[in-house]
This record gives structure tokens, C-alpha cells and sequence, in this order.
């Protein structure tokens, strides 16, 4: 199995961490492993991500009762599909996508990503994974549920091609979000990004600027963003469970800071936001201790 495609390995190469990533890639497996199912299955939530039919990337909240998720003679099953009026609630209920999926539990600061074909079942997704591992705990928040309220008799959902000002304030209060992308072949990716408020900076209501901090050495999203400018962002609201969903392109700015090895800007298209997505409502965040400040 090939763990990293062209992007990835220019990445590293240039940031100077190919000797780490080569080491690394070994714990990329194409099955899961029993630990990984056990941890998977606890999970009540998973951010998934795909391309649409008009080539751009999107991320998107999936919730369940524990147990929703889980692998089964080297598949995963998902007994759920994003809510309605998520784009990628369409996008995956019809024919096969390359789907990447992080499963985050914040309260532990564990996750781990999964990515490979989905197909779509009626109620929910099978996965035939392809690369299978886990992360590192920096730079995840950490939460705890306080409350699981009832599905919603409806949801809101609005479009926009640029930010308001409610979701300017969000995004700048954000110390969460989360990254689909997708290499030229439209192999998948969902990736976690973590900071202290502020580190998602909003430059205008069509244009956003985060920093990259040092993280597992393989570089699955700057590598993508390196050879497909399309990407989808996912800034959950933890306390009312609603989704901010932004698709658009990014590319990487090579600057460094302290802390930092680069920096990624993104273009918006469109905006998606949902409420009442997720019926999980979590405490307020104790940052990470591994935060630059």
C-alpha cells in the first residue's frame, strides 16, 4: 500500500520531516484494528468528508446513540447519514464516494481517521477503508457532554456566499474546526484543527486565515491542499448543536511563526448553516495545553 501521493511527500520534504513521516507511515494499516473498533463504536459522533459532483469538498457532522458506529469483519457501518440540507446528505446517499472520516472524542483528546470508499445503505453508509490510523491528542479541546436533547421537529438551514456578522463572531470565537479535503484523484481526508480563540482568523466576510501547527509529520491536508485547491471547513457551535459549513479553496502561505510552519488561506463559495444538527450539548472547553498562544 501506498501511504502518501506526490503532495504530501513535497510537503514534508520541504518542511524538512520525511525521515519522520517515512517512519510513520507504518502505523497506517488498510483494516482496523480491534483497539480502533472498540473506540470507534464508543463514539457518538463522527465529522465526514467528500467531494460533490461539482467538484467541491465538503465536511459534515454525523451523530448517533453510542454504538451507531462500528467494524465488522474489516467495514465500517454507520447507522446514520448527515441531517437533510447538508450537502454531503445528498453527496453520500447516492452512488460510491472516497469519503475521509475523523471520530474525535474530546473529553479523552483521542481521535482517528479513517478513509476509504462509502456506500450508501438506505439509512446510513458502509466504509471499505483503505487507510486506517490514529493521532496525536494536541491541540483537541477538551469537553464533556453535558445533555442529549431530542431530534428537532425542524431545522434551520440558510445559504450565503459570504459571512455575516453572527458568523464572522463564531468563527473568530472558534478553538474547533474541522478540514475535508481531497487529493487530484478525490481520495478523501478529514482532518481536526485546534487552537485558542483567534487562531481562525477572518480577514473579509469571503476569506479566512489559520495557522498550521507542528503536528503528526504527514501532512494528509497540506499535501491535498498542495494539489487540489478544493476544501470544506466544519465549525461546530458545541453548545446548541448547530453546523457552520463552508466550501471554497485554500492554499498555503509559506510563512512561519513561533509555533508555526505555515499558514492556510481560504477563499469561501458558500456558506451552509444548520441548527440543532447535533442533539449533543457539550460543557465549555478547557484548551489544550500545546496551544502556541
Amino acid at each position: 500500500m501506498t501511504v502518501y501521493h506526490a503532495g504530501e511527500l513535497a510537503v514534508q520534504h520541504r518542511l524538512g520531516q520525511s525521515d519522520i513521516a517515512r517512519r510513520l507511515s507504518r502505523m497506517v494499516r488498510d483494516e482496523i484494528p480491534a483497539a480502533a473498533a472498540d473506540f470507534l463504536t464508543e463514539q457518538p459522533m463522527a465529522v465526514l468528508a467528500a467531494t460533490d459532483d461539482a467538484g467541491r469538498v465538503w465536511a459534515g457532522l454525523i451523530t448517533g446513540p453510542v454504538g451507531f458506529m462500528h467494524a465488522d469483519d474489516g467495514v465500517v457501518t454507520i447507522e446514520a447519514l448527515p441531517v437533510p440540507g447538508d450537502p454531503l446528505h445528498d453527496v453520500l446517499n447516492g452512488r460510491p464516494r472516497q469519503v475521509g472520516m475523523i471520530a474525535i472524542e474530546p473529553q479523552s483528546r483521542h481521535r482517528m481517521r479513517i478513509n476509504g470508499i462509502a456506500t450508501a445503505t438506505g439509512t446510513g453508509l458502509s466504509i471499505h477503508p483503505d487507510q486506517v490510523y490514529s493521532n496525536c491528542p494536541k491541540y483537541i479541546s477538551r469537553r464533556h457532554i453535558e445533555r442529549v436533547t431530542a431530534p428537532p421537529a425542524r431545522r434551520d438551514l440558510r445559504r450565503t456566499d459570504a459571512l455575516d456578522d453572527t458568523m464572522r463572531r463564531r468563527l473568530a470565537e472558534a478553538d474547533t474546526f474541522f478540514v475535508g479535503s481531497a487529493d487530484p484523484d478525490g481520495n478523501a481526508d478529514a482532518s481536526h484543527r485546534g487552537g485558542n480563540p483567534g487562531f481562525l482568523e477572518v480577514l473579509s466576510p469571503t476569506r479566512l486565515r489559520w495557522p498550521d501547527y507542528r503536528g503528526n509529520s504527514m501532512f494528509m491536508t497540506l499535501g491535498n491542499i498542495a494539489t487540489n485547491s478544493s476544501v470544506g471547513l466544519l465549525i461546530p457551535d458545541w453548545d446548541t448543536g448547530s453546523t457552520l459549513q463552508l466550501t471554497g479553496t485554500a492554499e498555503i502561505v509559506w510563512e512561519s511563526a513561533e509555533g508555526v510552519q505555515c499558514f492556510v488561506e481560504f477563499d469561501i463559495a458558500e456558506a451552509v448553516e444548520i441548527s440543532d444538527v447535533s442533539p449533543l450539548h457539550w460543557s465549555t472547553a478547557a484548551l489544550s495545553p500545546a496551544n502556541p498562544a
